[in-house]
């Protein structure tokens, strides 16, 4: 079962609990806490690091305090960023997609998912491979992380996910509740969304995730509205730099930061479920970002999303990644901090 929104009044109960020393890079003000709104998703994947570095009390230290709001996919997410209701979020596969669009300025990474991805289907409705789910529905959501390996999958089929399949376009809560009452016959989704479908649909099985399909790979990240990008570059620096520490914890402490995780923030998932999500993404030090960033790998995994969505029809005459990913905000820190 999904677990219930975290509140901003829990989110920040455990700002300053940290029991573990971490050196945070000095930003840090004596003046009132800049507020600072985060949209995001309740994924490993794309809320760990926010929510270690909660933990750690890494927030406070460099002066900002973060009102938290989580959403379903990250198309409401930045529909919500778009509309001026967020400052900044943090999201997956959409990362290349509302920037790709002129809306939105993305300035850090979180890790690669590689197998966050997974379809789901039923064998007794004769679906026992990709090229059997010709002419059937597929419950997804359009523009997604999920979306993306249902159109890898059938491309690698042979097969043309615009005339192929029937994709039934909800928000993801949804289209996994259809699948288990039996509306549809597969489903396209991430993980944890899987979860529900183990305990309450016996005889769904899962056909692939994506790490069959390298051009799956999702960039999950940051980035901020536009009048906030240009306004507040500042105030990114400090996230970048709570962020930081909050990662290379993660990273060189996965055991002891998955286990904070899962009593703190993911209290309804199992350690197992846990565990399956922290390992279908790659997740690298604050030194290794640095490099990626340098060396046009980030550029190249954004532009590999984007173009995804140009071949579902979902954008045309896009922005490519150079335009809307601002990789200097975060070497700038990263240099200051000898990250090479």
């Amino acid at each position: 079962m999904r677990k219930k929104p975290i509140s901003r009044r829990q989110f920040l109960a455990h700002t300053g609990a940290a029991s573990i020393a971490v050196a945070a890079p000095g930003i840090a003000s004596a003046a009132a806490p800049i507020k600072v709104r985060v949209g995001y998703l309740h994924v490993l994947s794309v809320d760990a690091q926010m929510l270690l570095a909660t933990h750690l009390g890494t927030w406070q230290k460099e002066g900002i305090e973060i009102e938290p709001r989580e959403f379903t996919t990250g198309i409401e997410l930045f529909q919500a960023l778009v509309g001026g209701s967020l400052d900044v979020l943090t999201t997956g596969g959409v990362l290349a997609n509302f920037p790709a669009r002129g809306q939105g300025k993305v300035f850090l990474f979180n890790d690669l998912e590689f197998a966050t991805g997974q379809i789901w289907i039923y064998p007794d409705q004769g679906i026992n491979s990709v090229a059997d789910l010709k002419g059937k529905k597929v419950a997804t959501t359009r523009g997604t992380t999920a979306h993306n390996l249902l159109h890898q999958a059938l491309k690698g089929a042979g097969l043309d996910s615009n005339k192929d399949v029937e994709i039934v376009n909800q928000r993801m809560s949804e289209a996994v509740t259809s699948f288990i009452a039996g509306a549809v016959p597969a489903v396209a989704l991430w993980v944890p969304f899987n979860v529900s479908i183990k305990s309450k649909a016996p005889k769904a099985k899962m056909l692939l995730d994506a790490s069959s399909y390298p051009n799956a790979t999702i960039v999950d990240g940051w980035a901020a509205r536009n009048d906030f990008y240009e306004k507040q570059r500042d105030v990114l620096k400090r996230i970048i730099s709570a962020w930081i520490p909050a990662n290379d914890y993660f990273v060189s402490k996965p055991e002891e930061a998955l286990a904070i995780l899962h009593q703190k923030f993911y209290p309804n998932l199992s350690k197992e479920d846990i565990g399956e999500m922290h390992a279908a993404a790659r997740w690298y030090s604050a030194a290794d970002w640095a490099t990626h960033f340098r060396d046009g790998s980030a550029t190249k995994w954004l532009n590999q999303v984007t173009d995804f969505n140009v071949e579902v029809g979902a954008i045309q005459n896009p922005i490519m990644a150079d335009k809307y990913f601002d990789a200097s905000i975060y070497l700038e820190v990263a240099d200051s901090l000898g990250l090479k």
